[in-house]
């Protein structure tokens, strides 16, 4: 199964909730990888703990070899690099993804992430972070996912940027990718005290948007996490927010 974890609002907890759920995944016994595709490289730090300074082993390696022509094209789980946890690796990121995008784009190499992955044995579940922006590397997880999973930080610009990111995803699912799903809405940052966070998450689901429970509760131990570049099952594994992430884990694989 392929997850793309997609909110085009910024700083929504993307790179966190990629993290902490393949974490579980992996922690759980199953082959995880995460595909980090956000030219910040925050997945790629925060499961590796270091900088990462070689192209050639890094998505944006891989995405150079399908502008050229090789005999033997690399497979994806060639640049991938272990992480210290057992059954968790990840494809990292690299600042040069900003600079392949034009020339990926003019030669329409939308469809080579799903090409790869679709053809992965070695891996159980695969989640794939993205940048803040419908743009290349967005659409090409979109269209090499199998569902999509979108954080909410219960913002009032968050909510009123949902439709347009909804619209998006079934857009490019009728176009491209007739598999792929809206799995979850995932609240994170929750504020259980304060009216509005409630407010928004119940207006949601009113609405019929597929709002995951738990909720990821608001907590500096994420920050922790962040500096100390361990997810929380590993840094924290008592912690009521890592409970929550477990919960909210197990309840998208029994869906």
């Amino acid at each position: 199964m392929r997850r793309v974890i997609f909110n085009q609002k910024g700083g929504v907890g993307k790179s966190t909730i990629t993290c902490n759920l393949a974490a579980i995944a992996a922690y759980r016994g199953l082959r995880t990888l995460v595909v980090d595709l956000d030219s910040q490289a925050n997945a790629t730090h925060y499961l590796l703990g270091e900088s990462v300074d070689d192209p050639g082993e890094s998505v944006a390696g891989y995405f150079e070899d399908t502008l050229s022509f090789r005999i033997y094209p690399r497979d994806i789980t060639e640049i991938s690099r272990p992480t210290r946890y057992e059954n968790l690796a990840v494809v990292a990121a690299h600042p040069e993804l900003e600079t392949l995008q034009g020339r990926l784009e003019s030669r329409y190499k939308i469809y080579k992430l799903r090409e790869s992955l679709s053809a992965l044995e070695d891996f159980d579940r695969v989640y794939i972070d993205t940048p803040p922006a419908l743009n290349f590397y967005t659409r090409s997880a979109l269209i090499a996912a199998d569902r999509c999973l979108v954080p909410f930080d219960c913002d009032a610009f968050a909510r009123q940027a949902l439709d347009e990111l909804t619209a998006a995803v079934e857009e490019l699912r009728l176009d491209h990718n007739p598999a792929l799903d809206i799995e979850a809405i995932v609240v994170n940052q929750f504020q259980s005290r304060a009216r509005l966070p409630r407010e928004l998450a119940d207006e949601l689901r009113d609405r019929g948007n597929p709002v995951a429970e738990p909720f990821l509760p608001a907590s500096v131990k994420v920050r922790e996490s962040h500096q100390a570049a361990r997810p929380l099952i590993d840094l924290a594994p008592r912690h009521k927010l890592t409970e929550a992430y477990i919960a909210l884990h197990d309840a998208l694989e029994s869906a």
